[in-house]
C-alpha cells in the first residue's frame, strides 16, 4: 500500500461532469484538489444525454422557473466558452390544432381548472407564450428569437405528416457531452489537480477533522490512501452508495434514479435543425441531426430500481420512441432503421414526485459533516446548469474550508475553444490549408473535436503517413496519442464512444486496442 501523508484540501469522487467541473473550479480557485473516477471520464451518465445545452422548455409547464432561467443564462455563457464542442441549432415544433396531451402538470391542472374545456389540449397561444418566456428568461444576446414556421414549403416540413402544416421555431444549443468532461478534466489538470482514472474509493475514513481515503487502481488492484480536508460526493448514480457505503454517513437524503434511453438511426431528413414533438402522454421527443449521417431520437423517463444495473434501451423504450416519432413522419421507421442505442441513469435529488418525469431536473448540494469531517453531496443537476452547480459547490465548500479566490469560470474558455463563436469555418479552411492531405469532413471533425488544439495534435506532420497507423474513420495514431496523453483515454471503447462517436464508422476497434495497451504498457516501464 502507499500511503500519501500530505493532506489535500479537496477529494472529489466521480469523473462526471459534475465532479469534473467542481475540480476544476476549486482548483482555479486556490485549493490542492483530487478527482478519483472508478472507470472512464463521463463512462455513465454524462456522456447518455440528449447532448444539448438547453433551458429546458418542458420544465416551464412544472414552473421551475428559476432552473430554466438559470439554464438559458449559461448557454450562451458556456457557447462562448467552448464553440468548438458546442454551437448553436433551431428546434421546430410542429403544431396541429387539433394535438391533444395528457399529463398532470401544475399547468395542464391550472388550465383545466381555469378553462375547463381546455381539458387535454395546449392551445397556440400557450406555446406561444410559453415560447416567449423562453426567449426572455435568460436574456439573450446570441441566439437569435423563437419566429413561426409554414411547413407547407421549405425543408421542415418536407419529412412531417402533411396534416402538420405550421410550426414555432426557437433557439437552443448542442454540446458534445463526454469531450466536454474530457475538457473540464484535462484544464483542472493543467491548472495543478490530480486526475485519477480507473480509481474506485474503496472507503473512507474521518478522525480529527480529516479524510483518509483508501484508493483502489481497478486495473492492477495497486491500493494507495491519500488525506483530504473534505469530500465531494459527485458519485452521480452511486451518490447514495457513497454516501452510506464508503462515507459512511447518518444523511438521510435520498436519490431517485430514473432512465433515459436514446436511439440512433439512419439519417430521416437533410436539413441541419431538430425536432421537437410532442406526446399524447404529456412526454416530448427530440429528433436531431447527429455525427452527419444519423438522427438521434430521446429521450425516455423510466425508474431504474438499481446503479449497478448497468442501463440498457430496452425493447419497449426502442419501440415507445419510434411509436412516438412515427406520429408525426411522413414516412414511419422501425427498428430496422435503428443503428445503435444507449441509456444513462439521472441521480435526481428524491424530492417525492409521483412520476419520473415529474421529479426535479434542479441540483441540491448537501453539506453532511455526520461522519467526523465536512463533506458535500451532489444531488442531481443538468448538463446545461454544472459550471452554475460548481459555482454552488464552491460557495458550500467556503463555509468549511478557506477558498482564497471568487468565481473564475465564466467566460473563460475551454482548451481549444479560445476564438469567437462563429468562427468554426474559418478553423476547418485553415486547417486544410495548413494539412492539405485532410479534407473538409475530416478536418471539420477535427475542428469541432479540439478547436484551436487540432493543429497542435497534428504536430507539424506534412503528409498522410506522419500520422501513423490508421484505425479507419479518420481516426489515426496521432489523434489517438493525443488522447491518451492530454484526455485520459486508456482503450479503444474511451476513444470510440466517449472521445469521439466513431464507433458509428468503420473502424478497427481490436488494432487500437492493441495498440493502447502497447503505448501504455511502454509509458509504465519509462516510468
Amino acid at each position: 500500500m502507499i500511503a500519501d501523508n500530505k493532506v489535500c484540501d479537496l477529494l472529489v469522487i466521480g469523473g462526471g461532469i459534475n465532479g469534473c467541473g467542481i475540480a476544476r473550479d476549486a482548483v482555479g480557485r486556490g485549493l490542492t484538489v483530487t478527482l478519483a473516477e472508478m472507470n472512464d471520464l463521463a463512462s455513465a451518465t454524462s456522456s447518455a444525454s440528449t447532448k444539448l445545452f438547453h433551458g429546458g422548455l418542458r420544465y416551464l409547464e412544472y414552473f421551475e422557473f428559476r432552473l430554466v432561467r438559470e439554464a438559458l443564462i449559461e448557454r450562451e455563457t458556456l457557447l462562448r466558452a467552448m464553440p468548438h464542442i458546442s454551437w448553436p441549432m433551431r428546434f421546430v415544433l410542429p403544431y396541429h390544432a387539433d394535438m391533444r396531451f395528457e399529463g398532470d402538470t401544475p399547468t395542464s391542472k391550472l388550465l383545466s381548472f381555469v378553462m375547463p374545456w381546455m381539458k387535454g389540449r395546449r392551445p397556440a397561444w400557450l406555446i406561444r407564450l410559453g415560447l416567449f418566456m423562453y426567449d426572455t428568461l435568460g436574456g439573450r444576446q446570441i441566439l437569435p428569437s423563437t419566429s413561426t414556421v409554414d411547413l407547407t414549403s421549405g425543408p421542415e416540413g418536407a419529412p412531417l405528416n402533411d396534416k402538420f402544416r405550421k410550426a414555432y421555431e426557437y433557439s437552443d444549443c448542442w454540446i458534445e457531452d463526454s469531450r466536454l468532461v474530457a475538457l473540464n478534466a484535462r484544464d483542472a489538470a493543467l491548472r495543478g489537480a490530480t486526475v485519477l482514472t480507473r480509481t474506485k474509493v474503496v472507503s473512507a475514513d474521518a478522525a480529527d477533522g480529516i479524510w483518509t481515503v483508501t484508493l483502489q487502481d481497478t486495473d492492477t488492484g495497486a491500493i494507495r490512501t491519500i488525506r483530504a480536508r473534505m469530500v465531494v460526493n459527485a458519485g452521480g448514480p452511486w451518490v447514495g452508495d457513497i454516501l452510506r457505503q464508503q462515507i459512511r454517513s447518518n444523511s438521510q437524503d435520498g436519490v431517485r434514479l430514473v432512465r433515459g434511453s436514446h436511439i440512433v438511426t439512419r439519417r430521416l431528413f437533410d436539413h441541419e435543425k431538430c425536432y421537437f414533438f410532442q406526446g399524447t402522454d404529456g412526454r416530448i421527443m427530440f429528433a436531431i441531426p447527429y455525427e452527419t449521417d444519423f438522427t438521434l431520437i430521446g429521450t425516455t423517463d423510466q425508474e431504474h430500481p438499481d446503479a449497478s444495473v448497468k442501463p440498457v434501451c430496452t425493447p419497449e423504450e426502442q419501440q415507445y420512441m419510434i411509436d412516438f416519432v412515427n406520429g408525426y413522419l411522413k414516412e414511419p421507421i422501425s427498428t430496422d432503421d435503428v443503428v445503435w442505442t444507449y441509456s444513462g441513469v439521472r441521480p435526481l435529488y428524491d424530492d417525492g414526485a409521483s412520476s419520473a418525469t415529474a421529479a426535479t431536473r434542479d441540483y441540491t448540494l448537501k453539506l453532511d459533516d455526520s461522519a467526523g469531517a465536512p463533506a458535500l453531496n451532489i444531488f442531481g443537476g443538468k448538463i446545461t446548469t454544472y459550471r452554475r452547480l460548481a459555482e454552488s459547490a464552491l460557495d458550500k465548500i467556503g463555509q468549511r474550508l478557506e477558498v482564497k479566490r471568487g468565481p473564475w469560470t465564466a467566460g473563460v474558455a475551454m482548451p481549444g475553444g479560445d476564438f469567437p463563436v462563429g468562427n468554426v469555418a474559418k478553423l476547418i479552411a485553415d486547417l486544410m490549408a495548413k494539412y492539405p492531405f485532410l479534407d473538409e469532413r475530416w478536418a471539420k471533425r477535427l475542428i469541432r473535436a479540439y478547436g484551436t488544439d487540432a493543429k497542435q495534435m497534428l504536430n507539424g506532420a506534412t503528409t498522410l503517413a506522419h500520422l501513423g497507423q490508421d484505425f479507419g474513420g479518420t481516426l489515426t495514431a496521432t489523434e489517438v496519442d493525443w488522447l491518451m496523453e492530454h484526455e485520459f483515454a486508456c482503450t479503444a471503447e474511451d476513444v470510440l464512444w466517449r472521445r469521439s462517436k466513431l464507433g458509428l464508422r468503420q473502424t478497427d476497434a481490436a488494432a487500437l486496442d492493441v495498440y493502447m495497451a502497447a503505448a501504455r504498457a511502454k509509458k509504465k516501464d519509462i516510468a
